[in-house]
């Protein structure tokens, strides 16, 4: 009996042990795929007042996931911005640096509503985002799909400075 009890404790101990590794596992991926897209969000307005005065606890950071693909002739971004209106969103580029500023605003169905989870952030962002190369800001591109931004930058040999209507 006491054999059975030390080895359903060394069962256990090896459970646990493969199971805090894959959780090691999963935290060190997610932290060197998410990069710099772990954004801080400041609290924004709601109803006129700002959301910090309206007693809600929002997460004050989020994922604004992005990716930067290379071909031949252009460095194409695509950044994740699920919730944000092209109207609340800036893109601006400087060099080779692509800086996205907007603001996810909060929307609620009622005053008298209870959260059981809130997990998405909301409020202004700043997202920023190195580019491999210099690109040709006058000639970009952007537009918005299923709130996914895609930004085309044709590739360029000087430095320019645009912001980037969306379309």
């Amino acid at each position: 009996m006491l054999d059975s009890i030390k080895q359903a404790g060394k069962n256990i101990g090896r459970e646990l042990n493969r199971a805090w590794e894959n959780l090691s596992d999963g935290w060190r991926e997610l932290l060197s795929r998410s990069n710099n897209s772990l954004t801080h969000f400041e609290p924004g307005m709601m109803d006129g007042q700002l959301e910090s005065e309206a007693n809600l606890n929002f997460p004050r950071w989020g994922l604004i996931a992005c990716e930067v693909e290379e071909t031949a002739s252009d460095i194409i971004v695509r950044v994740e911005v699920p919730g944000v209106e092209k109207q609340d969103c800036t893109i601006r580029i400087e060099g080779s640096m692509l800086t996205l500023t907007g603001e996810k605003r909060f929307a609620r169905e009622g005053a008298d509503s209870h959260y059981h989870a809130m997990e998405r952030a909301y409020g202004v962002f700043e997202r920023r985002i190195a580019l491999p190369r210099h690109v040709n800001a006058e000639k970009a591109t952007a537009n918005a799909v299923n709130g996914v931004l895609l930004i085309r930058l044709p590739k360029a040999a000087i430095d320019t400075v645009r912001d980037i209507p969306i379309s």
